[in-house]
């Protein structure tokens, strides 16, 4: 069924992209800032790491705790309310310290993101999924560029303390709003999450049950290339090219603009990924291709040494947040049974998270030991690696489909 643009639409859309200004306002400006107060850059990436690590933990569980309760409106407020109060935390204690705790919040918020997510899609039918992603991903990118816009033109103005107070007022109406959410049915209870018996009545559906969804070969492999993205894609474009900029001699407004080239090109892409011209030729085509996008990325940024070449090479990491990560998740969640979609989606957030958490730690070890051109060598193969099992993917399955 295709969605008009009802007020419920422009309610959640609007939702959307509040809580995602409230999670990135302070991000294009996280890694330098820390740097500038004293933070050593090996603490630097254990702080951005830290976000993913409650994604890591909380994700499959809220998940599994979504599909059984069949209810997605309170972990939508809830995530709405953390990411407001994470930022509150970084004005009180606005150092690494704090960062740290703040992170650890976010990361809670975004582990909310499932029931985001499968709210949505749900209700578009399944030819529509990969339209339903991508547009709720573009108005996901929208929060991130309207964020990163307000800290570029705000932060050397008022500093990181008060730019924090922007994503606590993004995060109060984004909670605000969910208040006024409501499912088909318009009780915000969704029809899932449940088995019927024997004798007719219907109970919740066993975890064990639940979990064998994230046994399959498909989720596996695209949870693993979208662990590869979103790695990358918060090491390098939201943290360390920021720190190469600056290196090269960029003021703090050019920085700020590098992350807006980065969060338009996502938007945009987003959008394209949506329309005729990539359906046609489809993720076979466009997950390798975007990848080999990324490791070109990671090779030259830390090796030109120019400030307007780095700006334009942003466009590469939001072709792949546009893109890439769209077709990752709509081919990741294909086959998955409605009533255990929050428990997949829960396990590839999951996964990914685990590129979120461990690549800015290992990246921000590896340029304190041997710089940051090393560092970004090592992503470039992790990129390569995931060309290769898209490639080995797609043919066992084209080989797959001609042995029918």
């Amino acid at each position: 069924m295709k969605q008009k643009l009802n007020s419920q639409n422009i309610i959640f859309l609007a939702i959307v992209t509040l809580f995602w200004f409230a999670q990135y306002v302070y991000i294009p400006y996280q890694t330098t800032y820390l740097t500038s107060i004293g933070t050593a850059g090996s603490f630097v990436g254990i702080v951005v790491g830290a976000y993913g690590v409650s994604q890591l933990v909380l994700r499959l569980p809220v998940g599994i705790s979504a599909d059984r309760a069949g209810r997605h409106r309170p972990f939508i407020m809830a995530g709405a309310a953390a990411s407001g109060l994470a930022s509150l935390i970084r004005f009180a204690v606005c150092d690494g310290r704090g960062f740290m705790a703040a992170n650890l919040l976010s990361g809670f918020a975004s582990a909310m993101w499932i029931s985001f997510m499968v709210f949505y899609t749900g209700k578009f039918a399944a030819g529509e999924q990969q339209k339903a992603t991508s547009r709720i991903v573009m108005f996901n990118n929208l929060g991130m560029l309207l964020g990163f816009a307000a800290s570029t033109i705000f932060y050397s103005r008022i500093g990181m303390r008060n730019l924090c107070l922007f994503s606590v007022a993004a995060g109060l109406a984004a909670f605000v709003l969910s208040i006024f959410l409501k499912s088909e049915d318009g009780t915000g209870r969704q029809k899932q999450g449940s088995v019927k018996r024997e004798d007719g009545r219907k109970t919740r559906m066993p975890v064990r049950e639940l979990l064998r969804v994230c046994t399959g070969k498909r989720i596996i492999v695209f949870s693993l290339i979208a662990l590869i993205q979103q790695g990358i894609q918060l090491t390098t474009a939201m943290s360390f090219t920021n720190q190469i900029l600056k290196d090269c001699g960029a003021s703090d407004g050019t920085v700020g603009i590098a992350s807006i080239v980065y969060m338009i090109s996502a938007v945009c892409f987003s959008a394209l990924a949506s329309s005729t011209f990539c359906e046609k030729r489809g993720p076979r085509f466009w997950i390798p291709a975007v990848l080999g996008g990324l490791m070109i990325y990671c090779i030259l940024v830390p090796a030109v040494g120019s400030v307007p070449v780095i700006l334009a090479l942003q466009l590469l990491p939001g072709m792949a947040t546009g893109i890439l990560f769209s077709y990752a998740t709509s081919e990741a969640m294909k086959e998955v049974p409605k009533e255990k979609k929050s428990t997949a989606m829960g396990f590839f957030q999951a996964v990914y998270a685990v590129g979120m958490t461990t690549f800015p730690v290992f990246t921000g070890s590896l340029v304190s030991a041997a710089g940051m051109q090393a560092g970004y060598l090592l992503l470039a193969g992790i990129a390569a690696a995931g060309i290769v099992i898209a490639k080995i993917y797609y043919a066992r399955r084209n080989q797959s489909e001609k042995n029918r």
